[in-house]
């Protein structure tokens, strides 16, 4: 600060660039001093009939005021088959290595900015506030641990699902359920142009909340959205483990189901499920196969009458009448898939409330209406980030990216990267995920390329000592 005062009157600006460079020098040393003090206490406590001390190795984190240079020791242990691995007791006790050498605080910025903007861009947004420069690829390479990290919770999910211990203990009259596809432009590995390909998205919800309605504002009670370039039976699988993982199964009275008719929507259909053709893409598909207005009228009035088969027969007919022996008149062919379109879907013409089903009441502060939010939802969650702009994605990539989309959309994206940031705020349900994930996903160099053993995470004796020891180190620098 001396050389501040020293070169007498500045400019704000310099100055607060001034403060800035030198509060978060100053923020490096101390989480340094800290991180390194803990390594030793850690050392102190450790069996060290069990793990070997090999010395120290440098490595560094990336925060929100600066990339933190540290030594940290590294340890040879045994494991149960007898095999040698190296770890480093600092970073398994804080869970360092999960999405990367990374701060929460930074993962969180890097993650939303992800979501709102380009990589590119949310690089430079990200190197802009915080006191250093983060490469584009560092955020992708970021993101998509991110996103590993949360499809593995969901086949962690789909495995609980299947040993029939999900946790869902919640009841719900209806669970009303959505389904759509965003068809995205796709690249292979050399970045070459590809044909498109849908990524699913999936919108479940109990209601409309009550207050909202009176505002005059819509808003949807209890949303949960979940996406993803799975296969549909992948998809299907996951989307239910979600359910599961909130719903008690036999105590949701009724589920209804909106979609567009494709097949892959249709696939999982619980017979005593209710099923409704969106109103939306219904309405678009009149308009986009019959040309007549008078006749685009008459089939919506048929529909909103209640009147399927009227309308069907009415749609039959028309296409008759305008057939034509000019091969280049297609208003016959158009009416035609019109009809067959209408027909492959005839259980869902009538609105949900319509169809002769028994409707549950719905609890206090909710409401049912008319369904069709799913356009709004992939709009609001996946289309105005993926689309567009001349965007193209690999399936990884686009997969990896749906996840923490929708997590933020769920309002869980923060908590999630908790999880994978922060060890002392692990909990115990994602201990045995944690545990699977670190003893997969471990580098192969440290800090600036010192080669070590990858790093096995098995059982430690000394897990419960070291969060102990955590949590007393971190009183202590921060209380």
């Amino acid at each position: 600060m001396s050389t501040i005062v020293k070169e007498g009157l500045i400019s704000f600006k310099e100055l607060e660039q001034k403060v800035f460079k030198y509060v978060c020098e100053l923020g490096c040393g101390i989480t340094r001093i800290i991180l390194e003090s803990y390594d030793k206490e850690l050392a102190a406590a450790r069996d060290s009939r069990q793990y070997r001390d090999k010395g120290g190795r440098k490595t560094s984190i990336k925060t929100v005021y600066g990339e933190v240079e540290y030594c940290r020791r590294v340890y040879r242990t045994s494991l149960e088959d007898g095999k040698k691995a190296y770890v480093y007791l600092l970073d398994e006790a804080m869970g360092m290595d999960r999405i990367g050498l990374i701060s929460t605080n930074l993962a969180e910025k890097i993650a939303m900015a992800v979501t709102e903007s380009p990589y590119r861009v949310a690089a430079d947004t990200v190197s802009g506030a915080c006191g250093q420069s983060i490469s584009a690829g560092g955020v992708w390479n970021m993101m998509q641990r991110l996103g590993e990290r949360i499809s593995e919770e969901e086949e962690h999910a789909v495995r609980q699902m299947r040993a029939d211990q999900a946790e869902g203990q919640r009841e719900v009259p209806v669970l009303f359920e959505e389904m759509d596809g965003v068809w995205l432009s796709m690249q292979d590995g050399h970045h070459k142009k590809m044909k498109k390909q849908e990524m699913k998205v999936s919108t479940m919800y109990e209601g409309w909340d009550a207050e909202a309605e009176k505002r005059g504002r819509s808003a949807l009670s209890g949303k949960r959205m979940l996406a993803g370039m799975e296969k549909s039976g992948e998809f299907h699988e996951k989307r239910e483990a979600c359910i599961r993982k909130r719903y008690n199964a036999d105590g949701i009275g009724q589920r209804v189901l909106n979609g567009d008719g494709g097949s892959w929507i249709k696939e999982p259909h619980d017979p005593e499920a209710i099923f409704q053709l969106d109103r939306y893409h219904i309405y678009q598909e009149i308009l986009r196969k019959i040309s007549d207005k008078g006749a685009q009228g008459e089939i919506r009035r048929l529909l909103e009458a209640g009147k399927p088969e009227e309308t069907l027969g009415y749609i039959k007919r028309y296409a008759a009448s305008v057939e034509s022996p000019d091969g280049k008149d297609d208003k016959s062919q158009k009416a035609w898939e019109l009809y067959r379109y209408l027909g492959n879907n005839r259980e869902g013409l009538l609105p949900y409330g319509r169809q002769g089903k028994e409707i549950p009441e719905p609890p206090e502060g909710v409401v049912y209406k008319g369904m069709g939010v799913q356009e709004n939802q992939n709009c609001t969650a996946v289309t105005l980030r993926m689309k567009h702009r001349r965007m193209r994605w690999s399936v990884k990539g686009a997969n990896n990216l749906a996840k923490a989309l929708y997590r933020k959309e769920n309002k869980e994206l923060s908590e999630t990267i908790d999880r994978y940031t922060d060890g002392l705020a692990c909990t115990g349900q994602m201990q045995e995920i944690v545990e699977t994930l670190s003893a997969a996903k471990a580098p192969k160099k440290d800090g600036k390329g010192n080669p070590y053993v990858d790093a096995v995470s098995a059982y430690m004796p000394l897990a419960e000592a070291m969060q102990t020891a955590s949590r007393r180190a971190f009183r202590r620098a921060f209380c």
